[in-house]
């Protein structure tokens, strides 16, 4: 027997996604994204991705379908996670775990390219100083965020903010759900 109501779980993730969708301004901030994405792609800039732990996965879920496939087949795009073991390890060892993310910004990154951010807390340091990098390139950054947005909320030039200060899973179910939005709107505007 299992020491929680899965029922209560579901609830829980849909309070959390009802929850973003009565913030004023979730259509809209979403679709600034993906304008500005697809308009980088446009003019043959790329996406790059990054977060910690299940953030990296999702970072690397959406690289994966814009350079893959989603749902049908088109071009593939210009769109890469910052997950390589080896830089990771090498930038780690070399500088530390701040700045494994804006070290690869910083060699691969160029104005006009847009960098992803994903953090539930709003305050993974990696990612603050890939955000900083990224203003001083001319790249914009769009972040998913989790709690209040913490210290990336205004660090960012777009957060996306889950406002949920419970466990992370919840954030990262509703940051899933808006990467697949995100994949379909510039596969929309691509198309165009």
């Amino acid at each position: 027997m299992l020491s929680f109501n899965v029922l209560d779980d579901l609830r829980e993730a849909r309070q959390v996604l009802d929850n973003y969708l009565s913030l004023p301004g979730t259509r809209s901030s979403i679709e600034e994204a993906i304008s500005i994405m697809a308009t980088s792609l446009k003019q043959r800039g790329k996406i790059i991705s990054a977060g910690n732990g299940g953030s990296m996965c999702d970072a690397l879920h959406f690289a994966e379908e814009l350079s893959g496939r989603y749902r049908d087949h088109r071009p593939s795009y210009a769109a890469i996670a910052i997950a390589d073991p080896s830089h990771l390890t090498c930038a780690g060892n070399d500088y530390g775990f701040d700045e494994v993310f804006s070290r690869f910004i910083e060699g691969v990154g160029f104005e006009g390219d847009v960098f992803l951010g994903i953090s539930t807390s709003g305050n993974s340091r990696n990612i603050i100083r890939a955000c900083e990098v990224c203003k001083d390139k001319g790249l914009k950054s769009i972040c998913l965020l989790g709690k209040d947005g913490g210290k990336l909320r205004e660090l960012c030039d777009l957060p996306l903010i889950v406002p949920h200060t419970g466990y992370a899973d919840r954030i990262q179910e509703v940051h899933t759900m808006i990467i697949h939005i995100m994949i379909r709107g510039i596969e929309e505007m691509m198309a165009n």
